[in-house]
């Protein structure tokens, strides 16, 4: 992991069915981003498209697609790490379902890394939330990490931050940066959002960064995002954070933290299970 501190930027959206629209505001944040000096840009879950299932399905592209492409080319022009937080990624062989893929694209464009998220959001929440992700997606089969420039890149999306063992695994292939991207529903983001969030940072002795999904969605009303988009510090601490509206959460990372946190506490040696 490279020492040299340098500002990374979690992208928060309101997506919508709107896809053009959609684009043109991450395109739009991204570039801010990058013009506040972020060498490190990740945007949220369903980042091109947030509306009624079917036609995220007709949408859906290979991972090396034209509007996929599109982010790629922007990475380059920019010269930063940028994480496409998911995307409907065709799947071959099916036609009622697709993949929630995030796309991790290089300073030179190149696609670095492809992550098929693992855990589909199926809930059934007295009063709250009723949600089948798997209705509509299939679920991912491996745990990845990703090899930046910046350090090692631990990818989830999501509903994995539930499953501690995930990240247990992405650090046990030597994350020291984790990314969760998402679109966390309000009525389970007020209470678990930050609480989750801060755990796995703690618990990974890692950076999290977590660009979010924000507001209601016009699917129906099917769907209402908390936000609150956050960069969590290897102590667990909040050190970014994005208010209510579409926007940026920035912090500036200093590398050499994970190290000083994992020496004063090397719960990585003291494991016993």
């Amino acid at each position: 992991m490279s020492e040299t501190p340098f500002l990374a930027a979690c992208v928060q959206l309101r997506g919508s069915s709107d896809v053009a629209r959609n684009l043109a505001v991450t395109e739009g944040l991204i570039r801010r981003a990058a013009g506040y000096g972020a060498r490190l840009i990740a945007t949220p879950e369903a980042t091109t498209y947030l509306g009624p299932h079917a036609r995220k399905i007709a949408l859906a592209e290979t991972v090396d697609g034209p509007t996929h492409a599109r982010f790629g080319a922007l990475a380059a022009e920019l010269g930063v790490t940028l994480l496409l937080g998911s995307i409907a990624e065709r799947a071959p062989g099916h036609d009622d379902r697709c993949y929630n893929t995030s796309l991790l694209f290089g300073p030179d464009g190149a696609r670095l890394a492809t992550y098929r998220k693992l855990h589909l959001f199926d809930v059934d929440v007295p009063g709250g939330v009723r949600f089948r992700e798997s209705d509509t997606t299939l679920p991912g089969d491996e745990v990845v990490v990703a090899q930046t420039t910046l350090g090692p890149l631990g990818l989830s999306v999501c509903y994995d931050m539930r499953f501690p063992e995930l990240y247990r695994a992405l650090t046990d292939r030597g994350a020291t940066m984790l990314a969760v991207p998402s679109a966390f529903t309000l009525m389970t983001g007020k209470d678990h959002w930050h609480t989750l969030l801060r755990a796995r940072a703690i618990e990974c002795q890692s950076y999290v960064f977590a660009p979010a999904q924000w507001g209601e969605h016009d699917d129906a009303g099917l769907r209402r995002s908390y936000g609150h988009a956050l960069i969590v510090d290897p102590w667990g601490t909040v050190i970014g954070e994005c208010g209510d509206h579409e926007g940026l959460a920035l912090a500036e990372i200093h590398p050499e933290r994970v190290a000083q946190v994992r020496a004063a506490i090397p719960v990585a040696a003291h494991r016993r299970v």
